[in-house]
């Protein structure tokens, strides 16, 4: 592997670094609705949006580890490099599907062909990790604060997973 400006030491002190700062952000009073705007809401109604949002959250994660099976399948010789970041991705789904209910284990559609081209099926799947990581850092913003930083640390890691597959691509032969 070639060396870039950025090691892989730096990328994960950075992920810790915003992890930290969303999971500080989410300490507060044990009062759950102080310090929020918006609508109270009901112990029931908190419950019903927590196993929403965990379903969704794991809904994108059983997407993307999807995204992996179909890489690592079509191109072997990607498969043992994409095993660890497929296995924390897979460790992502079970923790989000834990507290979703019988919704836990959603199905998702087939995210289609993969490229013949290993680069581009490595730069899809880097795609694909940057949205993980969207929807989860989107699902924050309504997130009680035990499921943020649950939310907030599989979006950093999802980032940092999109890096790491951007930078194999660029060494991927086509």
């Amino acid at each position: 592997m070639r060396r870039t400006g950025t090691t892989r030491r730096g990328a994960l002190t950075a992920t810790g670094a915003l992890a930290l700062g969303a999971v500080l952000t989410g300490c507060g009073d044990d009062d759950k609705n102080q310090g929020r705007s918006g609508p109270v809401r009901t112990e029931a109604e908190a419950v019903r949006a927590e196993k929403a949002l965990r379903t969704a959250a794991a809904r994108t994660a059983a997407l993307t580890l999807a995204h992996y099976d179909l890489a690592a399948e079509a191109h072997p010789a990607l498969a043992e490099g994409l095993a660890p970041l497929r296995t924390a991705v897979r460790e992502h789904t079970k923790a989000l599907s834990a507290g979703a209910g019988k919704a836990a284990a959603p199905a998702p559609p087939a995210p289609g062909p993969v490229s013949a081209d290993a680069k581009a099926a490595v730069k899809k799947l880097a795609a694909a990790e940057r949205r993980r990581a969207d929807a989860h850092a989107e699902a924050l913003l309504t997130a009680e604060p035990e499921l943020a930083r649950l939310l907030a640390s599989v979006a950093a890691a999802a980032a940092v997973h999109a890096y790491l597959l951007t930078e194999l691509a660029k060494e991927t032969a086509s």
